[in-house]
């Protein structure tokens, strides 16, 4: 890699604190850590030594994991280093003072702080705080008794030691509790450590609690610091990393791409405790960066619509700067996790996305749960517009892939797609009610080139679909219809309501032509608004690039002029005078 390269891939990297890694091919050749990625690997463009070109030269790629903080970027080197064994690293100068944890390869397992691991133990850290560390080991001895002696003092014991008499051991030594239960035991403490903070969290409340109650005062308050320790043990950046305390929502978003057909898994996460998970099928975009670029499109999509959460961990940054600037002005946190808790519930999303992958029979559940002969043809329906103005609708379709195919899931058939402008007027179910007409009247005529569907779905509720079925008996057009409401995903069909549950594949090929056909409308939706004129374009300064960012970010001319100064100068291309300008001008 040349310094061209060097400096092209630099240009790609956040300004964030996190790990990166020069490779050849699948080997690690560096790990280095940077409190702004990109600066720091651009400066590789000019090694300042001889052993650094050497490496430069002989690496192919460059990867990096973005980390909350600098603490959390030292330690994932640290870990890095450690796993690969990279070449060109020296050994860490100061890598005594950071100890870790492990539980020894015994049949019955020892838990100690060391800073010089068995090759063959389960490791953990490393930590930055070693009195946490040891009070976190004490606290988790004495909720599960794992041994702390060594191999010399366990053997052969005719009775237990003082650490079962202090409550710091089962002694599995003489058999007062069987090997099955202590690694049981065993199991919670890497639960604990991979990030479960309860595991030791909640027993310790609840001691704390009974000791309060029992007015053994000096014991609550013990109790109490240790719990501090271990509900703050996580967040210092460590193997385990926890969401923040000021994200209380939070959703995870993994991709699998498989040929021309994508996966999105979402985990959502509330105050730490998984609570529900969905997956979403897609077309997987065309070039490189397909999962980035993926993540920019189905992002803005799914969540135009339903509440952000307060932070999204994803597998990779999505490759849309203004997404990017949308989701940070509306204070959602967007992380690539490098380590601990936060990265596995990103491969436990990635694991869910692989999993949905499959070749699944989706229309034929789909047909099943509606009570309908396999649909192999599917249109979807959507109306756009800005309190009336400016009113699209869209008419999107998919066919069963698996007709002469590997699998039985639906497609987008893209040169199916049509659109329509419609009458100005804010009455959505109007508006429904004319797209469906457009269409059935098109296909009764026979003017529509067009195969007729198997099943028509409208992106609505009961009222869209009360619209849709009116038209398709005004024309006399017999095509089943069902409508998907956005805010419980509920199916309404004429037959009733149907809740079915979130990874459910009839539900999943629904979510598809809905998100799409919304995608498709809003798209023609923005075109035609923005070629529309309006008084913006009376304004100095105001040119049509600047025209459409101001629409797009506050949604009609008149929001424009609700908006102060301040929220003005927030849209790229509008600098103080401009927006004095339109101030004074609206």
């Amino acid at each position: 890699m040349d310094a061209s390269g060097v400096g092209e891939r630099a240009s790609d990297l956040p300004r964030e604190p996190g790990v990166y890694q020069f490779h050849e091919d699948e080997t690690v050749l560096y790990v280095g850590k940077a409190v702004d990625l990109r600066s720091r690997v651009r400066s590789y463009a000019d090694p300042r030594s001889d052993r650094i070109r050497r490496m430069v030269a002989r690496a192919d790629g460059i990867d990096f994991s973005v980390t909350d903080t600098e603490t959390q970027a030292l330690l994932l080197e640290a870990n890095l280093i450690k796993r690969y064994q990279p070449r060109y690293n020296v050994r860490l100068k100061d890598d005594k003072s950071y100890p870790l944890v492990q539980l020894t390869a015994h049949p019955i397992p020892r838990i100690e702080v060391t800073r010089d691991p068995d090759e063959a133990a389960t490791v953990f850290g490393p930590f930055t705080d070693k009195g946490r560390v040891e009070t976190v080991v004490k606290a988790l001895r004495e909720t599960y008794g794992l041994r702390g002696c060594s191999d010399h003092k366990y053997a052969g014991r005719d009775r237990p030691c003082l650490d079962y008499e202090m409550g710091l051991c089962t002694a599995p030594c003489t058999g007062e509790i069987g090997e099955a239960a202590y690694n049981e035991d065993v199991e919670s403490v890497v639960r604990f450590f991979e990030g479960e903070t309860g595991v030791l969290s909640d027993p310790l409340r609840r001691a704390m609690e009974a000791a309060a109650q029992g007015r053994e005062f000096e014991r609550a308050a013990n109790l109490r610091d240790r719990l501090d320790a271990v509900e703050s043990f996580h967040g210092e950046g460590g193997e385990a990393v926890s969401a923040r305390r000021d994200e209380r929502a939070v959703d995870v978003l993994g991709v699998a791409i498989e040929g021309d057909a994508a996966t999105v898994a979402r985990l959502h996460s509330e105050r730490g405790q998984l609570v529900d998970r969905s997956r979403h099928r897609l077309d997987a975009p065309d070039g490189e960066d397909r999962i980035a670029t993926l993540l920019a499109a189905f992002i803005p999509q799914y969540y135009a619509e339903r509440e952000l959460p307060d932070a999204l961990f994803l597998s990779e940054r999505p490759d849309d700067d203004e997404l990017l600037a949308w989701l940070d002005a509306e204070g959602v946190a967007v992380r690539v996790p490098g380590t601990g808790r936060e990265a596995k519930l990103v491969e436990l999303a990635l694991k869910n996305a692989r999993r949905g992958a499959g070749g699944e029979d989706e229309l034929g559940a789909l047909g099943e749960a509606l009570s309908l002969p396999r649909p192999t043809r599917i249109e979807g329906f959507d109306v756009s517009h800005a309190q009336g103005r400016a009113v699209v609708g869209s008419d999107v379709c998919f066919v069963d892939e698996g007709v002469g195919g590997r699998s039985h899931r639906a497609v987008a058939e893209k040169a199916d797609y049509r659109r329509k402008k419609l009458p100005e007027r804010n009455d959505d179910y109007a508006n429904m009610r004319e797209l469906i007409r457009w269409r059935a009247k098109r296909a009764v005529e026979g003017r529509d080139d067009r195969p007729d569907p198997d099943l028509l779905l409208i992106d609505g509720g009961e009222g869209q679909l009360a619209a849709a079925l009116d038209a398709l008996d005004e024309v006399g057009w017999d095509v089943p219809a069902v409508a998907l409401a956005k805010e419980e995903e509920l199916v309404i069909a004429p037959d009733g309501v149907r809740r079915w549950p979130s990874d459910a594949p009839q539900l999943h090929v629904l979510q598809r032509v809905r998100d799409e056909a919304h995608r498709f409308a809003v798209q023609y939706h923005q075109t035609v608004r923005d070629e529309v004129k309006t008084v913006l374009d009376d304004v100095p300064g105001i040119g049509p690039a600047t025209r459409r960012r101001l629409l797009r970010r506050f949604g009609s001319v008149e929001n424009v002029r609700r908006a102060s100064v301040a929220d003005l100068l927030d849209v790229p291309g509008v600098g103080e005078k401009t927006a004095r300008a339109l101030r004074e001008r609206l």
